[in-house]
């Protein structure tokens, strides 16, 4: 630790293997891993057709430079648009670097529409990354604290306040694209109404705004369906992807759809390892093995299964203020600061992280069944009942 620049604060525990839900430390205690890598690890750990379809690729080829054609890249974006509906992707290597793409996107947008200084619209609470341009787009004053200058060209409205959106679009003629989470996943899970998501659509429409989707947690069947915005049949003109897009190695990607297929040229952008052979035949895999077990549809029911029996676990909790979520997306908001509860878990065996100072995240593997819900429940039910008499 001592070699490392202080950028995390991590709990005192170590891990030495896995298997499904589940993770071992050094002592060989056992943990259901309850944020599976931050919403990464959709398989789980150590799935046995992912290592070792993942030990082959390594043998054969990891990197060449897209200066180069790459079939596994051209595949991947074939598959990516097929289950998205989109037309075009550009590979990256992080959700960051994919929400950058898209930002970029929509100021060439507004460059070609003739607005010296093209703006985009984004939310409070957001959280859109750790870049410049997407900590500046995000809403979390922490991530953005002693960075400034931020970058310039974006306008802030509430979130889920559609009188909000169509004051902005009555009052400024800057506005060139809205970016959007459909769940605020690092801003509390703040599930996005389906009327405001449709209001979005339709002041793009009418605005010839570009509307930018960020499912870079939402997406890869986390919340039942591949997109959340397929549950309410609304199509973006840019999506971001990434975190389980290859179930732990890392990879990004921008989709576009109509008139952001045409913004980019040759040098405008670019990535040296993204896209590389390696990166997108394991994400390959992992579509692959989500559709084969069919863990969209498990994570539609078990998530379902999971809010339910928390909502009846602790409708009454002194603690509780809501619990609320999509599919295996959690969000369980106490009446007071609880970062505690992180370090209690893990006597417990159980691995959550808190966010917002009060709000303790769930994003369990697509691979959770029936009695390892049962376990989080149960072990949540003791972790507030610790927390609430040493607090």
């Amino acid at each position: 630790m001592k070699r490392l620049l202080f950028t995390y604060d991590p709990l005192p525990v170590t891990f030495t293997r896995g298997e499904g839900v589940w993770l071992w430390d050094e002592k060989g205690n056992r943990y259901l891993d309850a944020i599976s890598g931050i919403g990464i690890n959709l398989l789980g750990h150590e799935n046995p057709e992912w290592v070792s379809f993942v030990q082959q690729q390594a043998a054969k080829l990891v990197h060449v430079s897209n200066l180069y054609q790459i079939p596994e890249k051209e595949l991947l974006a074939e598959v990516l648009c097929h289950k998205t509906g989109m037309d075009k992707a550009f590979f990256a290597n992080s959700g960051s670097e994919a929400n950058e793409c898209a930002i970029k996107l929509a100021r060439l947008y507004g460059h070609r529409k003739h607005f010296d200084n093209p703006s985009i619209l984004v939310f409070e609470n957001a959280f859109h990354g750790r870049t410049l341009a997407t900590l500046t787009a995000s809403g979390h004053r922490q991530v953005q604290a002693g960075f400034e200058p931020l970058a310039s060209g974006f306008a802030r409205a509430p979130f889920n306040d559609m009188n909000a959106l169509k004051q902005i679009a009555n009052s400024r003629n800057d506005i060139v694209a809205v970016m959007v989470e459909p769940i605020q996943g690092a801003g509390g899970i703040h599930v996005a109404s389906e009327q405001f998501l449709r209001e979005i659509r339709q002041l793009c429409d009418k605005h010839d705004w570009l509307m930018i989707v960020d499912e870079i947690q939402t997406g890869m069947g986390r919340t039942g369906k591949f997109l959340y915005c397929q549950h309410l049949d609304i199509k973006p003109d840019i999506l971001t992807l990434s975190k389980g897009l290859a179930n732990g190695i890392p990879i990004g990607v921008c989709l576009t759809q109509g008139i952001a297929n045409e913004l980019f040229a040759p040098d405008k952008h670019g990535s040296t390892s993204g896209g590389n052979p390696f990166a997108c035949a394991v994400a390959l895999q992992t579509l692959g093995i989500i559709d084969k077990y069919d863990l969209m549809n498990n994570a539609s029911i078990q998530g379902e299964n999971l809010l339910k029996a928390l909502q009846e676990q602790f409708h009454h909790h002194p603690l509780v203020k809501s619990v609320r979520g999509k599919g295996l997306m959690i969000g369980i908001e106490l009446n007071k600061p609880c970062k505690e509860i992180s370090k209690i878990s893990l006597q417990h065996g159980l691995l959550v992280n808190v966010i917002q100072h009060n709000i303790i995240r769930l994003l369990p593997p697509l691979v959770i069944q029936s009695q390892e819900v049962a376990y989080i429940c149960e072990k949540l039910n003791i972790i507030l009942k610790q927390f609430e008499t040493e607090s």
